[in-house]
Protein backbone atom coordinates (compact mmCIF):
# COMPACT_ATOMS: atom_id res chain seq x y z
CA UNK A 1 0.00 0.00 0.00
CA UNK A 2 1.44 3.19 -0.91
CA UNK A 3 -0.30 6.96 -0.25
CA UNK A 4 -1.51 8.90 -3.03
CA UNK A 5 -2.24 12.73 -2.70
CA UNK A 6 -4.90 13.29 -5.10
CA UNK A 7 -5.95 16.97 -6.47
CA UNK A 8 -2.55 18.36 -5.79
CA UNK A 9 -1.24 21.51 -7.60
CA UNK A 10 2.42 21.15 -7.86
CA UNK A 11 4.57 24.04 -7.06
CA UNK A 12 8.47 22.90 -8.04
CA UNK A 13 11.24 25.69 -8.13
CA UNK A 14 10.86 25.59 -12.06
CA UNK A 15 6.61 26.49 -12.15
CA UNK A 16 3.39 26.02 -10.43
CA UNK A 17 1.49 23.56 -12.67
CA UNK A 18 -1.42 24.45 -14.28
CA UNK A 19 -3.49 21.68 -13.64
CA UNK A 20 -4.59 19.32 -10.52
CA UNK A 21 -2.45 15.75 -10.65
CA UNK A 22 -2.07 12.80 -8.18
CA UNK A 23 0.57 11.78 -6.63
CA UNK A 24 1.75 8.37 -6.11
CA UNK A 25 3.86 7.36 -3.40
CA UNK A 26 5.12 3.87 -3.09
CA UNK A 27 8.18 2.76 -1.28
CA UNK A 28 9.35 6.44 -0.07
CA UNK A 29 9.23 7.39 -3.64
CA UNK A 30 7.55 9.32 -6.07
CA UNK A 31 6.16 6.50 -8.40
CA UNK A 32 3.60 8.08 -10.46
CA UNK A 33 2.07 11.33 -11.42
CA UNK A 34 -0.63 11.44 -14.08
CA UNK A 35 -4.03 13.66 -14.11
CA UNK A 36 -6.11 10.77 -12.16
CA UNK A 37 -4.56 7.78 -10.21
CA UNK A 38 -6.88 4.86 -9.34
CA UNK A 39 -6.95 4.48 -5.34
CA UNK A 40 -6.58 0.65 -4.68
CA UNK A 41 -5.54 0.70 -1.07
CA UNK A 42 -3.34 3.19 -0.89
CA UNK A 43 -3.91 5.77 2.05
CA UNK A 44 -5.34 8.99 0.14
CA UNK A 45 -4.91 12.52 0.99
CA UNK A 46 -7.04 15.02 -0.75
CA UNK A 47 -4.53 18.12 -1.79
CA UNK A 48 -7.66 20.26 -3.36
CA UNK A 49 -7.46 23.77 -2.87
CA UNK A 50 -3.98 23.51 -1.34
CA UNK A 51 -0.04 23.71 -2.49
CA UNK A 52 1.80 20.95 -2.78
CA UNK A 53 5.21 21.48 -2.45
CA UNK A 54 8.65 19.37 -2.39
CA UNK A 55 9.84 18.98 1.30
CA UNK A 56 11.69 21.90 2.77
CA UNK A 57 15.31 21.58 3.77
CA UNK A 58 17.03 23.49 6.91
CA UNK A 59 20.86 22.88 6.12
CA UNK A 60 21.22 25.32 9.39
CA UNK A 61 20.03 23.97 12.27
CA UNK A 62 21.07 23.59 15.81
CA UNK A 63 19.62 20.79 17.74
CA UNK A 64 21.56 20.51 21.02
CA UNK A 65 22.24 16.62 21.48
CA UNK A 66 24.30 15.74 22.75
CA UNK A 67 25.11 17.58 25.71
CA UNK A 68 21.99 20.50 25.96
CA UNK A 69 18.80 18.50 26.20
CA UNK A 70 17.06 20.49 28.37
CA UNK A 71 17.24 23.62 25.49
CA UNK A 72 16.26 20.64 22.65
CA UNK A 73 16.62 17.26 21.62
CA UNK A 74 16.92 14.99 18.07
CA UNK A 75 13.01 14.20 19.06
CA UNK A 76 11.64 17.38 19.55
CA UNK A 77 13.54 18.93 17.15
CA UNK A 78 12.45 17.08 14.33
CA UNK A 79 8.93 17.25 16.17
CA UNK A 80 9.13 20.98 15.38
CA UNK A 81 10.81 20.76 11.93
CA UNK A 82 7.95 19.02 10.21
CA UNK A 83 5.31 20.92 11.76
CA UNK A 84 7.29 23.50 10.11
CA UNK A 85 6.79 21.91 6.54
CA UNK A 86 10.66 20.58 6.59
CA UNK A 87 11.65 16.61 5.79
CA UNK A 88 15.41 17.27 6.05
CA UNK A 89 17.47 19.34 8.41
CA UNK A 90 21.05 19.71 9.05
CA UNK A 91 22.59 19.99 12.25
CA UNK A 92 25.09 21.96 13.19
CA UNK A 93 28.17 20.80 15.39
CA UNK A 94 28.34 22.95 18.52
CA UNK A 95 27.11 20.26 20.89
CA UNK A 96 28.93 18.99 23.88
CA UNK A 97 30.90 16.85 22.62
CA UNK A 98 31.13 18.80 19.36
CA UNK A 99 30.47 16.91 15.93
CA UNK A 100 33.97 16.18 15.72
CA UNK A 101 34.82 12.28 15.38
CA UNK A 102 32.64 9.42 14.01
CA UNK A 103 31.26 8.65 17.16
CA UNK A 104 29.19 11.56 17.68
CA UNK A 105 28.04 11.50 13.84
CA UNK A 106 26.35 7.76 14.21
CA UNK A 107 25.11 8.52 17.57
CA UNK A 108 22.86 11.76 16.14
CA UNK A 109 21.90 9.42 12.46
CA UNK A 110 21.08 6.38 15.20
CA UNK A 111 18.71 8.65 17.32
CA UNK A 112 16.98 10.30 14.32
CA UNK A 113 16.23 6.84 12.90
CA UNK A 114 14.95 5.96 15.92
CA UNK A 115 13.01 8.97 15.92
CA UNK A 116 11.73 8.56 12.45
CA UNK A 117 10.32 11.67 11.54
CA UNK A 118 12.59 13.93 9.11
CA UNK A 119 15.75 13.11 7.91
CA UNK A 120 18.78 14.48 10.23
CA UNK A 121 21.96 15.24 8.34
CA UNK A 122 25.02 16.03 10.87
CA UNK A 123 27.76 18.70 10.12
CA UNK A 124 30.77 18.20 10.69
CA UNK A 125 32.99 20.60 12.82
CA UNK A 126 35.97 21.83 10.45
CA UNK A 127 38.43 22.24 13.61
CA UNK A 128 38.33 19.86 16.64
CA UNK A 129 36.85 21.06 19.46
CA UNK A 130 35.93 23.77 17.52
CA UNK A 131 39.24 25.08 18.79
CA UNK A 132 40.42 26.73 15.25
CA UNK A 133 43.74 25.00 16.28
CA UNK A 134 43.83 21.68 14.26
CA UNK A 135 41.60 20.05 11.52
CA UNK A 136 39.12 17.47 12.35
CA UNK A 137 39.21 14.28 9.81
CA UNK A 138 36.70 15.09 7.15
CA UNK A 139 37.17 11.71 5.49
CA UNK A 140 36.18 10.07 8.70
CA UNK A 141 33.43 12.09 9.10
CA UNK A 142 31.97 12.11 5.60
CA UNK A 143 32.12 8.43 5.36
CA UNK A 144 30.66 8.30 8.76
CA UNK A 145 27.53 10.73 6.91
CA UNK A 146 28.35 14.48 7.22
CA UNK A 147 27.59 16.51 4.39
CA UNK A 148 29.19 19.43 4.93
CA UNK A 149 31.75 21.19 7.83
CA UNK A 150 31.12 24.38 10.05
CA UNK A 151 32.70 25.80 13.30
CA UNK A 152 29.10 27.42 13.21
CA UNK A 153 28.95 29.62 16.52
CA UNK A 154 32.44 30.82 15.88
CA UNK A 155 34.50 31.44 12.45
CA UNK A 156 37.85 29.88 11.31
CA UNK A 157 39.68 32.95 12.80
CA UNK A 158 42.79 31.17 11.53
CA UNK A 159 42.97 32.21 7.23
CA UNK A 160 45.64 29.60 7.31
CA UNK A 161 43.75 26.72 8.43
CA UNK A 162 40.23 27.80 7.04
CA UNK A 163 42.68 27.69 3.53
CA UNK A 164 43.92 23.88 4.12
CA UNK A 165 39.97 23.48 5.17
CA UNK A 166 39.10 24.53 1.88
CA UNK A 167 41.47 22.49 -0.03
CA UNK A 168 40.84 19.42 2.35
CA UNK A 169 36.94 20.08 1.50
CA UNK A 170 37.57 20.10 -2.21
CA UNK A 171 39.68 16.87 -2.28
CA UNK A 172 37.15 15.13 -0.65
CA UNK A 173 33.55 17.22 -2.55
CA UNK A 174 32.07 18.48 0.76
CA UNK A 175 30.74 21.67 1.68
CA UNK A 176 32.31 24.33 3.97
CA UNK A 177 30.00 26.68 5.57
CA UNK A 178 30.96 29.84 7.47
CA UNK A 179 30.12 31.52 9.70
CA UNK A 180 31.01 35.06 9.08
CA UNK A 181 32.09 37.71 11.72
CA UNK A 182 35.70 38.53 13.30
CA UNK A 183 35.67 38.21 17.08
CA UNK A 184 38.90 40.72 17.77
CA UNK A 185 36.13 43.22 15.58
CA UNK A 186 32.84 42.23 17.38
CA UNK A 187 34.58 42.64 20.97
CA UNK A 188 31.88 41.04 22.92
CA UNK A 189 28.88 43.26 20.74
CA UNK A 190 25.48 41.99 21.71
CA UNK A 191 23.57 43.81 19.33
CA UNK A 192 24.39 45.62 15.69
CA UNK A 193 26.72 48.68 16.30
CA UNK A 194 24.55 51.87 15.13
CA UNK A 195 22.28 54.49 16.18
CA UNK A 196 19.92 52.24 18.00
CA UNK A 197 22.60 50.31 20.51
CA UNK A 198 24.24 54.32 21.02
CA UNK A 199 20.41 55.33 22.30
CA UNK A 200 20.14 52.26 24.32
CA UNK A 201 23.09 51.84 25.38
CA UNK A 202 23.97 48.37 24.32
CA UNK A 203 27.46 47.07 23.33
CA UNK A 204 27.61 47.38 19.59
CA UNK A 205 28.46 44.70 17.02
CA UNK A 206 30.01 46.23 14.03
CA UNK A 207 28.92 45.40 10.35
CA UNK A 208 33.11 45.35 9.20
CA UNK A 209 33.42 42.09 11.67
CA UNK A 210 31.05 40.45 8.95
CA UNK A 211 32.00 41.66 5.96
CA UNK A 212 35.75 41.36 6.61
CA UNK A 213 35.13 37.68 7.09
CA UNK A 214 33.10 37.44 3.48
CA UNK A 215 35.44 38.88 1.40
CA UNK A 216 38.38 37.07 2.92
CA UNK A 217 36.54 33.63 1.94
CA UNK A 218 35.84 34.35 -0.95
CA UNK A 219 39.25 35.59 -1.87
CA UNK A 220 40.71 31.94 -0.63
CA UNK A 221 37.33 30.71 -3.09
CA UNK A 222 38.61 32.78 -5.87
CA UNK A 223 42.63 31.60 -5.21
CA UNK A 224 41.80 27.88 -4.45
CA UNK A 225 38.71 27.46 -7.15
CA UNK A 226 36.94 25.92 -4.27
CA UNK A 227 33.30 26.18 -2.47
CA UNK A 228 32.56 28.46 -0.17
CA UNK A 229 28.54 28.88 1.45
CA UNK A 230 28.54 31.71 3.46
CA UNK A 231 26.04 31.12 6.74
CA UNK A 232 23.30 33.53 7.73
CA UNK A 233 24.17 36.67 5.78
CA UNK A 234 22.86 40.02 7.33
CA UNK A 235 24.74 43.23 5.94
CA UNK A 236 23.84 44.99 2.21
CA UNK A 237 27.55 45.13 2.18
CA UNK A 238 27.89 41.29 2.73
CA UNK A 239 25.38 41.08 -0.30
CA UNK A 240 27.33 43.70 -2.23
CA UNK A 241 30.20 41.56 -2.41
CA UNK A 242 28.60 38.53 -2.59
CA UNK A 243 26.73 39.52 -5.60
CA UNK A 244 29.92 40.81 -7.24
CA UNK A 245 31.95 37.38 -6.57
CA UNK A 246 29.27 35.95 -8.40
CA UNK A 247 29.65 37.84 -11.22
CA UNK A 248 32.97 37.07 -11.38
CA UNK A 249 32.76 33.32 -11.45
CA UNK A 250 33.81 32.63 -7.81
CA UNK A 251 32.33 29.30 -6.22
CA UNK A 252 30.06 31.39 -3.26
CA UNK A 253 26.84 30.40 -2.16
CA UNK A 254 24.99 31.98 0.58
CA UNK A 255 22.03 31.83 3.32
CA UNK A 256 19.64 34.30 4.89
CA UNK A 257 17.51 34.20 8.21
CA UNK A 258 13.94 35.21 7.85
CA UNK A 259 14.50 37.16 11.19
CA UNK A 260 16.69 39.49 9.13
CA UNK A 261 14.17 40.36 6.40
CA UNK A 262 11.84 40.98 9.10
CA UNK A 263 12.98 42.43 12.17
CA UNK A 264 15.43 45.42 12.38
CA UNK A 265 17.63 46.32 15.26
CA UNK A 266 14.66 48.63 16.64
CA UNK A 267 13.49 45.39 18.11
CA UNK A 268 16.17 44.74 20.65
CA UNK A 269 14.88 48.25 22.06
CA UNK A 270 12.70 45.82 23.97
CA UNK A 271 15.34 43.95 25.55
CA UNK A 272 13.41 40.75 25.10
CA UNK A 273 16.24 38.62 24.59
CA UNK A 274 14.51 36.60 21.85
CA UNK A 275 15.73 39.72 19.54
CA UNK A 276 19.53 38.39 20.89
CA UNK A 277 21.07 36.67 17.81
CA UNK A 278 24.07 36.23 16.06
CA UNK A 279 24.66 37.85 13.95
CA UNK A 280 22.75 40.89 15.22
CA UNK A 281 19.74 42.03 14.02
CA UNK A 282 20.67 44.98 11.13
CA UNK A 283 19.40 48.31 10.12
CA UNK A 284 16.13 48.81 7.57
CA UNK A 285 18.47 49.44 4.97
CA UNK A 286 20.05 46.08 5.63
CA UNK A 287 16.75 44.08 5.56
CA UNK A 288 15.57 45.69 2.81
CA UNK A 289 19.34 44.71 0.87
CA UNK A 290 18.47 40.91 1.91
CA UNK A 291 15.12 40.92 0.73
CA UNK A 292 16.55 42.24 -2.93
CA UNK A 293 19.24 39.89 -2.53
CA UNK A 294 16.65 36.58 -1.86
CA UNK A 295 14.83 37.65 -4.79
CA UNK A 296 17.53 37.99 -7.48
CA UNK A 297 19.38 35.22 -6.28
CA UNK A 298 22.58 36.55 -4.34
CA UNK A 299 21.58 34.86 -1.50
CA UNK A 300 20.73 31.18 -2.46
CA UNK A 301 18.57 29.60 0.18
CA UNK A 302 16.54 30.75 3.08
CA UNK A 303 17.83 28.93 6.18
CA UNK A 304 16.25 29.59 10.15
CA UNK A 305 19.50 29.21 11.97
CA UNK A 306 17.01 27.30 14.43
CA UNK A 307 18.88 28.15 18.23
CA UNK A 308 16.72 26.71 21.28
CA UNK A 309 17.65 28.18 24.67
CA UNK A 310 15.54 27.36 27.94
CA UNK A 311 13.31 30.62 29.75
CA UNK A 312 15.82 30.32 31.96
CA UNK A 313 19.12 31.03 30.36
CA UNK A 314 16.82 33.70 28.20
CA UNK A 315 15.49 35.31 30.99
CA UNK A 316 18.45 37.37 32.58
CA UNK A 317 19.87 40.97 31.11
CA UNK A 318 20.21 41.25 27.62
CA UNK A 319 24.31 41.35 28.12
CA UNK A 320 24.31 37.72 29.45
CA UNK A 321 22.08 36.02 27.62
CA UNK A 322 22.60 33.88 24.77
CA UNK A 323 22.28 34.47 21.72
CA UNK A 324 19.41 32.96 19.20
CA UNK A 325 16.03 32.03 18.26
CA UNK A 326 13.89 29.32 17.21
CA UNK A 327 12.99 28.63 13.78
CA UNK A 328 11.83 26.24 12.63
CA UNK A 329 7.73 26.44 12.90
CA UNK A 330 7.78 30.05 11.97
CA UNK A 331 9.94 29.71 8.94
CA UNK A 332 7.75 29.45 5.94
CA UNK A 333 5.06 31.49 7.25
CA UNK A 334 7.35 34.55 7.77
CA UNK A 335 8.77 34.07 4.22
CA UNK A 336 5.28 33.46 2.61
CA UNK A 337 4.02 36.43 4.67
CA UNK A 338 7.23 38.73 4.12
CA UNK A 339 8.20 38.17 0.97
CA UNK A 340 5.60 35.86 -1.07
CA UNK A 341 2.20 38.16 -0.56
CA UNK A 342 4.02 41.28 -0.89
CA UNK A 343 5.48 40.01 -4.74
CA UNK A 344 8.97 40.37 -3.77
CA UNK A 345 9.73 36.60 -4.88
CA UNK A 346 6.61 34.45 -6.21
CA UNK A 347 6.09 30.79 -4.79
CA UNK A 348 8.41 29.07 -7.19
CA UNK A 349 11.48 31.04 -6.07
CA UNK A 350 10.56 30.75 -1.97
CA UNK A 351 10.41 26.26 -3.08
CA UNK A 352 13.77 26.83 -5.08
CA UNK A 353 15.12 29.18 -1.87
CA UNK A 354 13.66 26.85 0.60
CA UNK A 355 14.07 23.34 -0.69
CA UNK A 356 15.47 23.10 -4.20
CA UNK A 357 18.41 25.13 -3.95
CA UNK A 358 19.74 23.66 -0.11
CA UNK A 359 19.18 20.31 -1.41
CA UNK A 360 21.19 21.67 -4.71
CA UNK A 361 23.93 23.11 -2.46
CA UNK A 362 24.64 20.08 -0.09
CA UNK A 363 24.49 17.12 -3.20
CA UNK A 364 20.99 15.75 -2.06
CA UNK A 365 20.41 14.92 -5.40
CA UNK A 366 17.25 13.00 -4.98
CA UNK A 367 15.45 15.90 -2.99
CA UNK A 368 14.29 19.49 -3.63
CA UNK A 369 11.61 18.44 -6.90
CA UNK A 370 8.56 16.49 -7.08
CA UNK A 371 9.19 14.63 -9.99
CA UNK A 372 9.22 10.69 -10.49
CA UNK A 373 11.69 8.75 -9.12
CA UNK A 374 12.47 11.24 -6.90
CA UNK A 375 12.10 11.01 -2.71
CA UNK A 376 8.65 11.12 -1.66
CA UNK A 377 9.28 14.73 0.53
CA UNK A 378 6.38 16.31 -0.12
CA UNK A 379 4.17 19.57 2.27
CA UNK A 380 1.58 20.48 1.91
CA UNK A 381 0.34 23.95 2.74
CA UNK A 382 -2.86 26.08 2.69
CA UNK A 383 -1.35 29.02 1.40
CA UNK A 384 -4.15 31.61 2.14
CA UNK A 385 -4.51 29.84 5.98
CA UNK A 386 -3.73 32.61 8.45
CA UNK A 387 -2.75 31.79 11.74
CA UNK A 388 -1.10 33.36 15.26
CA UNK A 389 2.11 32.34 16.62
CA UNK A 390 1.13 31.25 20.14
CA UNK A 391 4.04 30.11 23.02
CA UNK A 392 1.36 27.02 23.66
CA UNK A 393 1.44 26.42 19.75
CA UNK A 394 5.48 25.43 19.58
CA UNK A 395 6.43 21.83 19.80
CA UNK A 396 10.25 22.52 20.27
CA UNK A 397 11.37 22.34 23.85
CA UNK A 398 12.32 25.96 23.90
CA UNK A 399 10.34 28.83 23.09
CA UNK A 400 12.44 31.76 22.75
CA UNK A 401 10.72 33.72 19.53
CA UNK A 402 10.33 37.17 19.45
CA UNK A 403 7.20 36.46 17.24
CA UNK A 404 5.15 35.15 19.32
CA UNK A 405 1.48 37.44 18.94
CA UNK A 406 2.40 38.02 14.92
CA UNK A 407 -0.27 37.38 12.46
CA UNK A 408 1.23 34.94 8.95
CA UNK A 409 -0.32 33.37 6.48
CA UNK A 410 0.37 29.39 4.67
CA UNK A 411 -0.37 26.53 7.41
CA UNK A 412 1.28 23.47 6.98
CA UNK A 413 -1.41 21.21 6.11
CA UNK A 414 0.63 17.86 5.87
CA UNK A 415 4.95 16.86 6.11
CA UNK A 416 5.33 13.59 3.94
CA UNK A 417 8.92 12.28 4.70
CA UNK A 418 10.01 9.22 2.62
CA UNK A 419 6.34 8.67 1.64
CA UNK A 420 5.03 8.48 4.92
CA UNK A 421 2.60 10.96 6.53
CA UNK A 422 4.83 12.60 9.90
CA UNK A 423 2.66 15.51 10.36
CA UNK A 424 -0.86 16.76 9.93
CA UNK A 425 -2.58 19.99 11.42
Amino acid sequence: MGLLIKHAIIVNADKIWDKPHDILCIDGKISQIASSIASANHEIIDATGKKVLPGLIDIHTHLRQPGREDKETIETGSRAAVKGGFTSIMCMPNTNPVIDNAMVVEFIIREANRVGLCNVYPIGAITKGQQDGELTDMAELKASGCLAFSDDGKSVLNSRLFRLAMEYAKMLDVLIIEHCQDPLLSAGGVMNEGVVSTKIGLKGDPGIAETVTVARDIEIALYLDARVHLAHMSLKRSCELIRFAKSQGIKVTAEACPHHFVLTDEACSSFDTSTKVNPPLRSREDVEAIKAAIADGTIDCIVTDHAPHTKEDKEVGFDGAPFGLIGLETSLGLTITELVKPGIIDLPTMVDRMSSAPARIVGLVHKGIIKEGHDADITIIDLDKEWTVTLEGFVSKSKNSPFIGRKLYSQVEYTICGGKIVYRA
